[in-house]
């Protein structure tokens, strides 16, 4: 499996769901102005932030450049914020660049050989840096130097190349993929968790202030339910509503509004779109609740397997909606009241062993 080319494809696909948590194009844009300047801006992540905070200010009190951060989670709860802040707080510049970006030591060695003293470096999907750059990145971690080598073969020679002191900032979305040799040298690390409706609330109401958009408390919170326990996609969302407010009606965000808004993008009221919808009813109604192989679900709805398996199954299986067993894929009595059908009665939910073949499916279809 090319990891590279199955991560193109799912950030492609996501980039074309409005409830895709990667940041592409104009969301890019907007998201630089919406973003907080510092920690007392910053909505949720209340532990990571006072965790942060008192890591922050230490180094500032003793005049040093901070621990090295790591920061583990989902796409669009703040990793590339908190980068920012941490860059702020500490008065100092940054420098922003991604482990697919790194493919040899020597474009590793040219970026920690311009460095300043005291600068952020943030390394996005740190764990997509091929092994080469990450075996240099341990020794300029933990000591500030790299050897850059000269030559080949017997006749290569190290040249040890001082670094001034700095603090790398390393964002993942699989921690799971880094070697432990690089989670170590790293002095602080943070997993960011999804956000409750409450906080999510907050946000909208923040960036709805900063794109002058008039919201009410229940229109808020309409947005906030639909928004995946995820900053990026309230935002998104936040912004389509504002369009469909203005122009179908006088620009006022009320919670009528937010639904007939988000009715229109086919988010419904528990953020399932129709990726989402079309896994779920196949599951139901094909296959009466499975066990159904992946391959099978994906021919069903018409997507490549790794699209369903990717995009849409984690939401899902985090909505308590669909369960992965050794079987094949099982819709659980939520997904059934979801989507508003009954599950059979007989002989148990979606039972391989009803004598219907259902279980053949779940067996050979991955």
């Amino acid at each position: 499996m090319n990891w590279d080319d199955d991560t193109t494809a799912e950030a492609a696909e996501a980039e074309a769901r409005i409830v895709g948590a990667a940041a592409e194009g104009d969301d890019q844009a907007v998201e630089a102005a919406l973003r907080p300047k510092d920690l007392s801006e910053f909505v949720g992540q209340e532990k990571v932030r006072q965790q942060l905070d008192l890591v922050l200010k230490a180094a500032r009190q003793r005049g040093a450049t901070a621990d090295h951060v790591l920061l583990s989670g989902a796409p669009g709860l703040g990793k590339t914020t908190l980068s920012m802040i941490i860059a702020a707080e500490m008065n100092a510049p940054i420098r922003i660049t991604s482990g697919p970006a790194i493919q040899h030591a020597g474009d590793l060695a040219a970026i920690l050989s311009s460095l300043q003293e005291g600068e952020i470096l943030f390394l996005d999907e740190i764990h997509r840096m091929s092994r080469p750059a990450e075996e240099m990145l341990y020794m300029a971690m933990e000591d500030f130097r790299v050897d850059v080598i000269v030559g080949k073969g017997p006749g290569a020679t190290a040249i040890p190349l001082e670094l001034p002191p700095f603090t790398l900032v390393g964002a993942t979305t699989r921690a799971g993929l880094l070697p432990p040799p690089l989670r170590d040298r790293f002095g602080f690390t943070a997993h960011m968790e999804f956000y409750d409706p409450g906080e999510l609330q907050r946000v909208i109401h923040r960036s709805a202030g900063l794109l002058d958009v008039e919201i009410d408390p229940d229109g808020a919170a309409e947005i906030a339910g639909r928004s995946r326990g995820t900053p990026r996609i309230a935002n998104r969302l936040l912004r389509r509503v504002r369009d469909y407010a203005q122009v179908k009606a006088d620009g006022v965000i009320t919670r009528e509004i937010a639904e007939a808004a988000l009715r229109v993008y086919e988010v419904d009221s528990r953020g399932l779109d129709r990726l989402d919808r079309a896994v779920l009813e196949a599951l139901l109604k094909l296959f009466g609740g499975g066990p159904v192989g992946l391959s099978t679900l994906a021919v069903a709805v018409g997507e490549e397997r790794e699209t369903v398996e990717e995009v849409a199954e984690p939401f899902l299986v985090r909505e308590g909606l669909l369960a992965r067993t050794p079987r094949g894929r099982v819709a659980t009595p939520a997904a059934w009241t979801h989507i508003g059908l009954v599950p059979p009665q007989a002989a148990g939910l979606g039972s391989a062993g009803n004598g219907t073949g259902m279980g053949q499916q779940g067996l050979f279809g991955a």
